[in-house]
């Protein structure tokens, strides 16, 4: 099989899948920030959450449900902080799985990434990195701050 990629190249395209894959499981886990709430463990993740308060009309109280879920639409995310996270959080994570798999397609097919290709892969693969934890932002900080806020913190 012959490949487009150097042996560093090769290195670089199974790091790239390891990263890109570690990402996206870690934005699809609801284990983003960790507390409890009516005495139930909760947890919460950008647009997944798990043991969520939800109103019994019936019973004119507040029950635990507990299982996990995902909000019953985008606006359902509960602010505006946290639906941009799960933007830039998916929009990083397609960048990188888009970077991985070409670069792993490099290692199969001759001539599929010149130099050029190469670098203009690294810096998309930069552009969702900085997606995902990009400094300076103040995404995660907002998060947080609505989080604890909301819970009466």
């Amino acid at each position: 099989m012959a490949s487009s990629l150097t042996c560093a190249g090769v290195v670089w395209a199974f790091l790239s899948f390891l990263c890109a894959a570690a990402s996206c499981v870690g934005f699809f886990m609801p284990y983003w920030l960790l507390g409890s709430q009516l005495e139930k463990s909760v947890s919460f993740g950008t647009f997944r959450r798990c043991s969520y308060p939800v109103r019994d009309e019936s019973r004119q109280m507040t029950v635990m449900v507990e299982q996990c879920g995902r909000y019953a639409s985008f606006q359902a995310i509960p602010s505006a902080e946290w639906r941009i996270c799960t933007v830039v959080t998916g929009l990083g994570c397609g960048l990188l799985l888009l970077v991985a798999l070409t670069a792993l397609m490099g290692c199969c097919v001759s001539e599929l990434i010149s130099r050029t290709v190469g670098r203009v892969a690294g810096g998309i693969q930069f552009l969702g990195g900085k997606c995902l934890c990009g400094e300076g932002m103040g995404v995660s900080m907002l998060l947080v701050c609505t989080f604890g806020d909301s819970l009466g913190a």
